[in-house]
């Protein structure tokens, strides 16, 4: 297999983290994006470079891209894995998060891309992975914010995967579903701190209350169905265009389809009344 250069962001925890070291443990040569640095330091008995990023500042995205170009003049892939969730009513949430949470998963992995896209063309190859979720597909209850996000992630990798494609460049978007994360546990505290003292407090702390327990049980997938998928997009010939994985990810998405959307409605309003 070739070795590929690879720039992996949100690798400090997580499906990035684990993804950076399996890619590396390929053959590939990885370069692991994060802020906290600290964090990534295990990876360096891997062969993985860790680099300083924050993807809502232009300096360091360009600092990060540029090292990996100084150090190796091209990068093969791209994995925009940084992101994170914060869960709450669309009337309560502060515009302020609101922003920062388009600025963190969207327009931070469109920036990514903009500035790897030159190298790539001048290649005449490259593959951007971009992490989604299910919930660009579905919407969940006090998840606007986020859902809003990831549908955005959805069609900005469609729109690309059309325009990049006659440079040899190839786009694939993951759609975790149900993924045993950190992830949960911090949209569930995000949602009680957004939803205190507010009209929605109840039904949004029986939500968060829900979600936490999901979160914390056995019920979700292991990062490393992500991690298959990812390697799957990264190392196959022909990429796909999706790979939706994880616990809940296709059938959450067909019910999402086929049910009306006032039984849609319905059935998220009583997640929370599950006992789990």
């Amino acid at each position: 297999m070739k070795q590929k250069i690879i720039l992996i962001t949100g690798a400090s925890s997580g499906i990035g983290f684990d993804a950076a070291q399996t890619l590396a443990r390929q053959g590939h040569k990885v370069y692991a994006a994060a802020r906290r640095t600290e964090l990534m330091q295990p990876l360096k008995a891997d062969g993985i470079t860790p680099l300083s990023l924050d993807v809502t500042d232009e300096e360091s995205m360009q600092r990060c891209v540029q090292a990996v170009l100084d150090k190796e003049g091209r990068i093969d892939v791209l994995v925009n894995n940084a992101g994170y969730g914060w869960f709450g009513a669309i009337e309560t949430t502060p515009m302020e998060e609101a922003r920062r949470q388009q600025e963190v998963n969207v327009f931070g992995l469109a920036r990514m891309c903009q500035l790897v896209l030159p190298a790539m063309r001048r290649q005449g190859s490259g593959r951007i992975i971009n992490t989604a979720s299910i919930a660009g597909k579905i919407v969940l209850l006090y998840g606007g914010w986020y859902n809003v996000s990831k549908f955005s992630v959805e069609a900005l990798s469609d729109a690309l995967r059309m325009e990049v494609k006659p440079f040899g460049i190839d786009v694939s978007i993951i759609e975790p579903g149900g993924i045993k994360t950190d992830w949960g546990i911090i949209a569930a505290r995000h949602l009680r701190e957004s939803s205190a003292g507010t009209p929605y407090e109840a039904s949004a702390t029986t939500e968060a209350d829900t979600l936490h327990k999901a979160y914390s049980g056995p019920w979700l997938s292991s990062p490393r169905v992500i991690t298959r998928a990812i390697s799957r997009a990264v190392n196959s010939r022909r990429p796909k265009t999706r790979y939706r994985t994880g616990r809940f990810a296709h059938i959450g998405v067909f019910f999402h389809w086929l049910l009306p959307s006032r039984w849609w409605d319905a059935v998220m309003r009583g997640f929370s009344k599950l006992k789990i």
